[in-house]
């Protein structure tokens, strides 16, 4: 890195621990809400040349505009789909992101969502609480042998997929176009997917090719006894949709750890017992989120150094 330390802005919540970690390299300005990242760009527009973000967040083309040196805009995290790449490689602006950091920690969590899901064990432990006994009680699923469906097929789905063959389980995807290298079934369209699944997990990006693309015909497709799993962007299910199917049996359950207005989760999902929820904590874990600092101080020094990135966009 250049000395002295180039200013960098956080538009997204880091620890404290994290940011120290960064200012060994960075003068820190962090604004991790509208209203700091406001101030902090009007008092330091002319001196930031980094800024950090995540997917959910975003960099929009009017902060891009208003930092003139800006040099590297980075996604900490692997989505991007609110930085406006599109605007910042117009500026020849680098982008990065923090592909590959996450995915091990995003597919545990994924077989925690199924195996709960349709082992009932938010609802069992509850039940255990109250006294109830097995005799008592309806007994849960088999998880082992059912057919898994993979919307996006990526680096997370693999690992998703990977976790689920030691289940057992058949392995089918839809992507925009099938992978040469695919050891699993390819479904050329969602539709068929998820007639076909008996779980659908959504591993997409997000972004407007991709809004509600779950949707209420998808979801019937899925049917009575079919189950669905996002772990990728809230937008890519129609939670109306979403409900209503849970609701009337359209579907058996799902389990949901990212929703379309986040970090608002609508109350109205609150009472479902086929349903279960967790706050965007998928890709959460102290070593995956060291990894995804880490990845950034290594694109970061790339940039200073003129090597080419790590993980460009």
């Amino acid at each position: 890195m250049p000395s002295p330390k180039p200013a960098l802005i956080i538009f997204n919540p880091v620890s404290q621990a994290h940011r120290e970690q960064i200012a060994e390299h960075f003068e820190v300005l962090y604004a991790p809400t509208p209203e700091l990242a406001a101030e902090t760009i009007a008092a330091a527009a002319d001196r930031i040349e980094v800024a950090l973000s995540i997917g959910s967040i975003g960099l929009t083309a009017a902060q891009i505009d208003a930092l003139p040196k800006l040099k590297l805009a980075h996604a900490l995290g692997v989505g991007y789909e609110k930085i406006d790449v599109a605007h910042a490689k117009k500026r020849g602006i680098a982008t990065s992101n923090g592909a590959g950091t996450n995915d091990t920690c995003v597919a545990d969590h994924t077989m925690a969502l199924i195996l709960a899901m349709i082992r009932n064990v938010p609802q069992l432990d509850q039940l255990t609480r109250k006294g109830f006994w097995r005799t008592e009680i309806p007994w849960p699923l088999h998880v082992s042998g059912k057919k898994l469906g993979i919307l996006g097929l990526g680096a997370i789905g693999e690992k998703i997929a990977k976790r689920a063959q030691a289940f057992d389980m058949a392995i089918g995807y839809h992507n925009r176009r099938e992978r040469v290298d695919g050891a699993h079934t390819y479904f050329p369209s969602l539709k068929a997917l998820a007639e076909w699944a008996d779980i659908l997990v959504v591993a997409t990006p997000g972004g407007p090719d991709t809004q509600h693309l779950v949707n209420a015909d998808i979801l019937n497709q899925l049917g009575s006894e079919g189950y669905l799993v996002n772990i990728a962007r809230g937008s890519v299910v129609d939670t109306a949709a979403l409900e209503h199917a849970l609701r009337h049996g359209l579907i058996k359950g799902a389990a949901l750890d990212v929703y379309e207005d986040e970090p608002h989760v609508p109350p109205s999902l609150f009472d479902l017992t086929n349903l279960v929820l967790t706050p965007h904590v998928a890709g959460w874990s102290p070593e995956a989120i060291q990894l995804t600092v880490d990845k950034f101080l290594e694109n970061a020094r790339r940039l200073y150094a003129g090597e080419p990135l790590l993980t460009p966009i």
